[in-house]
């Protein structure tokens, strides 16, 4: 959640923000109004606590018993005021840092590098190729399953695997934690986490008779690991990488990608999760985007890093890089990466500090992608064979355990 004194205390601060995210400034106005109307009524029962006090003090039993019907009544109008701006309170998103460029949406995104050279001869699709090969099946999980679902089958079962494993054999070389997290939540958790709006767009799925949901990404239940902790200074940063399957609706996505397993409800993905003190964070951003882009080198992938616009980073986020890879079938670039920096946008809402000196503060929190499915799709394409087959990544081969998917 956001800081409540730096909606009083700067309040165009997040006007600005408001407005660079495509949002409603009157939602601005509301909470202020609503927390002037709590703060008088917070000095209202303080008043009547004294007075309260008095009367007990002075054994005024019919005076004390007046005083506490006002008690009570000026209680539950605080308690009422109170959960009104607690609700209005998470509505608020983060505030982009200054380094991000201001776009209404992903058109005004920019473009900070590019590596590797495009593959620009004819290939086939990858779909085209996955059911040549059988290594996709979609027929049959829209069968079992309905639309938007695949089967991954042979070579692109042993594609993925290898992937995670790379990705985690690299990472705990760096000191990252692995780790397999639950995949439901408690609703409480996800609105701590910042990720109300994924609960209110309808793009979680929710197991109504046990109240949880199932996660959207590792970073879902990785974060709230630490709920209510106070990290030592020394401990920092912590870093994990888990391994999750992720669910989504994908609702706002609605005739697009429909074809293949691009856009779908249910994926694979290892995510990488530090925790960090406030001042290193921006470095630790860096730090998160620099592994996904070793990881994709050294898959060979050709790549393209983007800086998200403000109307194109997560609801919880301050700023926001993706990686986009390269399809040769499309001629275009598309997102197979994400790395988030929340600052202490989560960690407010769960409680989670680190110990200075002489006091405790929040910790900043931050998410990258490792590896997701998507990169199996860009494998297929970007390494096709001129006789129709699939050449496996070089650092891949150990772990898949030959060198090329041949054509049957």
């Amino acid at each position: 959640m956001i800081d409540i004194n730096l909606l009083r205390e700067n309040p165009e601060a997040m006007r600005k923000a408001l407005r660079d995210r495509q949002m409603k400034e009157s939602i601005l106005d509301d909470f202020l109004a609503l927390d002037v109307e709590w703060r008088k009524a917070t000095q209202a029962v303080d008043e009547t606590r004294a007075e309260l006090k008095k009367a007990s003090e002075a054994r005024d039993i019919e005076t004390a018993k007046k005083i506490k019907e006002t008690l009570k009544k000026d209680e539950s109008d605080l308690n009422m005021l109170e959960a009104k701006r607690n609700e209005l309170v998470l509505k608020f998103p983060n505030i982009p840092d200054s380094s991000v460029p201001v776009g209404k949406d992903e058109s005004g995104n920019q473009v900070l590098r590019v590596w590797g050279t495009p593959r620009t001869d004819k290939v086939e699709d990858y779909l085209s190729l996955a059911k040549r090969l059988d290594l996709i099946d979609i027929e049959r999980a829209g069968k079992v399953s309905g639309s938007r679902f695949g089967y991954l089958k042979n070579a692109a079962v042993l594609l993925e695997f290898a992937l995670i494993r790379f990705a985690f054999d690299q990472a705990i070389k760096k000191g990252f934690i692995p780790v397999i997290p639950p995949v439901l939540i408690k609703p409480e958790m996800l609105t701590k986490m910042g990720k109300g709006r994924f609960m209110a767009d309808n793009d979680a799925f929710f197991i109504e008779k046990d109240n949880l949901y199932l996660a959207g990404s590792a970073e879902h239940t990785i974060g709230p690991m630490h709920a209510g902790e106070i990290f030592d200074e020394k401990d920092l940063p912590r870093r994990y990488i888990g391994f999750s399957t992720a669910f989504r609706r994908e609702s706002g996505s609605y005739g697009k990608d429909t074809r293949g397993i691009l856009r779908v409800h249910q994926f694979d993905k290892a995510e990488l999760f530090s925790i960090t003190k406030p001042e290193d964070s921006h470095k630790e951003h860096e730090f998160l985007i620099a592994f996904e882009e070793e990881l994709m080198q050294a898959i060979g992938l050709p790549y393209r890093v983007i800086a998200n616009a403000t109307g194109d980073i997560g609801f919880d986020t301050a700023r926001q890089v993706d990686i986009e890879t390269w399809l040769p079938s499309e001629g275009l670039y598309r997102e197979t990466h994400s790395a988030s920096n929340t600052t202490d946008y989560q960690s407010r809402g769960l409680g989670i500090k680190y110990r200075k000196a002489n006091s405790t503060e929040y910790v900043h929190m931050l998410n990258a992608t490792a590896f997701s499915q998507r990169p199996i799709i860009a494998i297929l394409e970007n390494f096709q064979t001129a006789d129709g087959g699939v050449k496996i990544p070089e650092v891949l081969q150990p772990y898949v355990g030959f060198s090329e998917i041949r054509p049957k």
